[in-house]
């Protein structure tokens, strides 16, 4: 690509970025990765807000440089024009601090990035993709790099946005704060849907994702059969399936075109399998699965829904804030079935479940699979996530009964 071209794109580029808004303040650890020598590689859904927390990262140094790779402009950058580009960087001016925005648009990127870092730049990278850490990239940059999986608004980043606190609560902010959980699990927490409330933006992303993040990427054949397993994944999210029978019910020609349409939806983030746990590995991976999805409102706008779905809802948003935190989730099923283990250092220490609302109709059946589950892996405590309601169980209050919404705050 040539020099002046580049330049031109890199000029206006950084100019845009310069004046774009930093947003609400996403809770990363900021200091852990602007201070660190190693390499930061942002990845997440399309429109989650990775440009903006690379804004956000920015304002910390007094001179960077800046490209965004999804540019129609560049659409012809390969590897060898990174030297290209490092001249008009150091044309422009003297910066140590180098941020780069959808770098899986160009093969090979990491052997740049590499160099670059044992040149003592330090750099920031974002991507699309869950596949950006893939074993290419391991390989290269082994030991030189922080990751970070940037989802949609948390409900605390949510509350930011409203400029609503959840400090000492009282009667009336419950209320408010109430009310904004309704709308946060309707409308899930893209940014921008957030600020325009159109429908037709989280179409768009939705359309963009499948078509650029996955069709064009994975050179996608079956394009109609693909978009009805997207959309059947959507509108039956939080429900157990197996390959097997995903081929049956959509008429697939065989089971592997399955699994990895179902892989594709996951790089790209659009959805996630949740594995039964068990101590056979084998076991896990032959045992059906249950799928999550990366955002309510996305699924709500895109999707074929119904009005007892609430439950799902609630049950997808407690899956996204556990991949927030970053747990090793899996769900347990033996005699009785609860929704969420979570595994620390080989031991699994944690056990929930989620209900839109605990009545006589379901009690009998939760509690069983809770305690099911705390049994079989020796823990003294449980928890119940609900809707509104809270309450202690047992002679030891060892069930714990909360709305979500506190749990999301930690409150």
């Amino acid at each position: 690509m040539l020099t002046d071209d580049l330049e031109k794109v890199v000029r206006s580029q950084e100019k845009n970025f310069q004046q774009k808004e930093s947003g609400v303040r996403r809770d990363i650890n900021f200091d852990k990765y602007i201070k660190t020598g190693q390499i930061t590689v942002i990845t997440g859904a399309r429109r989650s807000g990775k440009s903006t927390l690379l804004k956000q990262f920015s304002e910390n140094f007094d001179a960077y440089h800046y490209l965004n790779f999804d540019d129609e402009r560049l659409l012809d950058f390969k590897v060898g024009d990174f030297e290209n580009l490092m001249l008009v960087f150091n044309k422009m001016h003297p910066a140590k601090t180098i941020f780069l925005d959808e770098i899986q648009n160009v093969a090979k990127w990491e052997r740049f990035v590499r160099r670059a870092y044992e040149e003592e730049y330090k750099i920031f990278v974002t991507g699309s993709n869950a596949n950006l850490l893939g074993s290419e990239l391991a390989t290269h940059l082994t030991g030189r790099y922080f990751s970070i999986e940037l989802f949609p608004f948390s409900f605390a980043e949510f509350l930011r946005f409203k400029n609503q606190d959840w400090q000492n609560l009282y009667s009336q902010k419950i209320a408010r704060i109430t009310a904004l959980f309704e709308q946060y699990l309707e409308n899930g927490g893209f940014p921008e849907f957030l600020k325009s409330q159109d429908t037709e933006y989280l179409k768009r992303t939705y359309e963009d994702i499948l078509y650029k993040d996955i069709l064009v990427r994975f050179n996608v054949r079956e394009v109609k059969s693909f978009r009805e397993l997207a959309n059947f994944v959507f509108s039956n999210f939080t429900k157990e399936a197996s390959y097997n029978n995903l081929k049956k019910i959509l008429d697939f020609k065989s089971v592997m075109s399955v699994r990895n349409y179902i892989h594709y939806l996951q790089e790209s983030y659009l959805a996630f399998e949740l594995l039964k746990y068990d101590f056979s590995l084998k076991k896990q991976y032959v045992s059906n699965k249950k799928i999550y999805v990366v955002d309510n409102g996305l699924r709500n706008t895109v999707a074929f829904s119904v009005s007892s779905d609430s439950g799902c809802l609630l049950e997808n948003l407690v899956f996204l804030e556990l991949k927030r935190r970053a747990q090793e989730i899996y769900y347990f099923k033996d005699k009785n079935e609860c929704d969420f283990i979570i595994k620390e250092k080989n031991k699994i220490t944690q056990a929930i479940q989620v209900c839109f609302k605990i009545d006589q109709n379901n009690r009998e059946r939760e509690l069983a699979g809770l305690r099911e589950a705390m049994k079989k892996f020796d823990l003294q405590k449980g928890l119940i996530l609900t809707k509104t309601q809270e309450e202690q169980i047992g002679e030891n209050n060892e069930i714990e009964i909360k709305p979500i919404w506190k749990w999301l705050l930690e409150i």
